[in-house]
Parts: C-alpha cells; sequence; structure tokens
C-alpha cells in the first residue's frame, strides 16, 4: 500500500503544533515540513534559525511546553555571563541546551555545508518522524519598516529586534524579506510539492511565515503546480491571532484580521490564488469565492484536539 504523501508549509509555535496533530492523525505517512526560515538571524556569531528548531524540538519532545519555544529544563548561565560583559544584544537570550544546537549548526554552516543538509543532521537526535526541510539554503531575513521613535524617520530592523526587543509596539509599515529575490528553493522542496496527496498551509502568520515561504521564487508556482490540494488552516479565530502576532502584521499589507480576511488574502487557487478548502473555527463565519470553506475547532489545547484539527485538513485534502 503506497503511503499518504503530505507536505506542510510551517513556521513558528502553531506551525510547530500543527505538525504534531499531521503526524498523528497519518501514521504512517510521508510528511515533508517546508519551514520559514526568515526569523534567522546570527548573533554572538552564531546561526539562529527559531522556526525549524522550534519544529525539530517540538516533534522531537524537547520543547519548553510553558513558553512554546526553546528547550525543557532549560538554564541561562552563558545568557547571563554574556549580559556581565555588557556583551550586545542582551535583548536576545540564548539558552544553555539551545546553544550546542547553534553551535553546531554555525559549525557545519562555516564548513561549507548548505542549511538544508545541516538541519537533517540535526534532526537525526531529535527523530521528528517528518522530514524538515528549510525553504532554502540561502539567507533570507525578513525586515520590519517601522518609524525610528527618536528621529521619527522611517528604518528598517530585524524582525526579531522588532518582535523581542520591542514586543512588536512599533507600528511596521512594511515587511521586507531580504536576501530573496536571489533564493532558491531548498533542495526537495520542489519535487515535495510535486508528489504531494495533500499540501497544507498551517496555521502559521500569513506574512511573516507563510508568505515568506511562498516568496521564494520557484516555492508559490510549485504550489499552484501541485496534483494535490491545498488546505489552509487560519490562524486566526474570533478576530484574533491564536498565538503570536499575526494581528500587528495583517494591517500593514491592508487584510483584515479575521478569518475571511485571511482567507481572501490566499484566495482561491482556481483564480490564481493558493486555496482549494479553508478551515475556519466553527464559531467564525468565511465567506472566501472560489473556496471551499469548512468550520470546525480550531483551538489546539492538547494533542486530541490537534489531531482532530489535522484530520480534518486531511479530509478536506481528500475531498
Amino acid at each position: 500500500m503506497v503511503c499518504m504523501r503530505i507536505v506542510v508549509v510551517a513556521g513558528g509555535i502553531g506551525g510547530a503544533r500543527f505538525l504534531t496533530g499531521v503526524r498523528s492523525a497519518a501514521p504512517g505517512a510521508d510528511i515533508t515540513a517546508v519551514v520559514n526560515t526568515g526569523d534567522d538571524v546570527t548573533l554572538h556569531g552564531l546561526r539562529i534559525c527559531p522556526d525549524l528548531d522550534s519544529v525539530m524540538y517540538t516533534l522531537g519532545d524537547g520543547i519548553d511546553p510553558e513558553r512554546g519555544w526553546g528547550r525543557r529544563g532549560e538554564s541561562w548561565v552563558v545568557k547571563d555571563e554574556l549580559a556581565a560583559y555588557g556583551a550586545e544584544p542582551t535583548w536576545f537570550g540564548l539558552g544553555d541546551r539551545d546553544l550546542a544546537t547553534h553551535l553546531v549548526r554555525t559549525r557545519m554552516l562555516d564548513a561549507g555545508y548548505p542549511l538544508s543538509e545541516v538541519t537533517l543532521a540535526l534532526a537525526e537526535r531529535w527523530q521528528p518522524g517528518v522530514t524538515l526541510l528549510p525553504m532554502s539554503d540561502q539567507r533570507v531575513e525578513t525586515h520590519v519598516v517601522v518609524t525610528d521613535p527618536d528621529t521619527g524617520r522611517p528604518q528598517a530592523i530585524h524582525f526579531q529586534e522588532w518582535w523581542i526587543r520591542h514586543r512588536a509596539a512599533l507600528d511596521p509599515s512594511a515587511f521586507v524579506q531580504v536576501g530573496v529575490e536571489d533564493a532558491r528553493p531548498a533542495p526537495g522542496v520542489v519535487e515535495a510539492f510535486a508528489a504531494a496527496d495533500a499540501v497544507l498551509l498551517a496555521p502559521s502568520n500569513p506574512v511573516v511565515s507563510v508568505g515568506t515561504v511562498l516568496g521564494v521564487p520557484g516555492l508559490r508556482e510549485a504550489l499552484l503546480a501541485s496534483p494535490a490540494r491545498v488546505v489552509g488552516v487560519s490562524p486566526v479565530v474570533g478576530g484574533a491571532p491564536v498565538r503570536g502576532m499575526a494581528d500587528r502584521c495583517l494591517p500593514a499589507i491592508g487584510v483584515e484580521v479575521s478569518a475571511e480576511g485571511v482567507g481572501r488574502h490566499y484566495g482561491a487557487r482556481s483564480a490564481g490564488g493558493l486555496l482549494d478548502s479553508w478551515l475556519v473555527h466553527e464559531t467564525d463565519v468565511s465567506d472566501v469565492p472560489g473556496v471551499d470553506v469548512r468550520r470546525v475547532p480550531l483551538l489546539m489545547t492538547d494533542p486530541a484536539t490537534t489531531q482532530a484539527m489535522a484530520e480534518a485538513a486531511l479530509n478536506a485534502a481528500r475531498a
């Protein structure tokens, strides 16, 4: 019997948790996660890939369940020592356990290995049960255009600085993926779309996660050419994001913060958009022309509800 081949476009905590549900809902399936790397940043000489690590740790049962990011049982000795030296940036904390991942990644990258191979090597330890692929081996970093509170002039700062240092308090006027024009899909990504039986857009940020992935030249085209149905899962419930800061990002690109707004932003595949089906929460009403809209519970409160949500997405993909 041929196993089902599933591709999930994911980023952040929502994408990581959704993948646990997909893995449970489709045991034995060949699952590929195409993960956002626009959040990646180099700090203290180390290459940090927050979304790849969140997915890897979550699926490998090493994530801190309360924070939703970083390692369980983490300590912060190195962070405190860096602060004692006054080493900048002080606003980004590297946990001691997490530090080992960044050291290994950076050493492999410096030795000439591409990010996709480094990711597969790191995943050997964690055994996530899915194939983890970065969207690209080339460096792409999301920057946020804000108004400098001191000068009143526009300036672009790295997404991590905007989100962690400023806690997204500075109003964004634009999101710019630096380097995306020269990026290429990582090995295996286009092939995964071409062979897929189902393509799922996780309930990740539509602007800085899903949008960044599909901004890599060739990836949107690969998704549209896939023989599989494309099913999106709304990250917005009741007019607010379940997690993260989609409500700070969507207005900057002129999209209403609602399940319907995001669904219309993605658009119907039959009209050149992305979606065949769109899952919204059972209490939301969403009209997306040309798209099969389904109302199902979308709150990932525990493993059972997360699996049920993934099953609903797979059922829509089989329709």
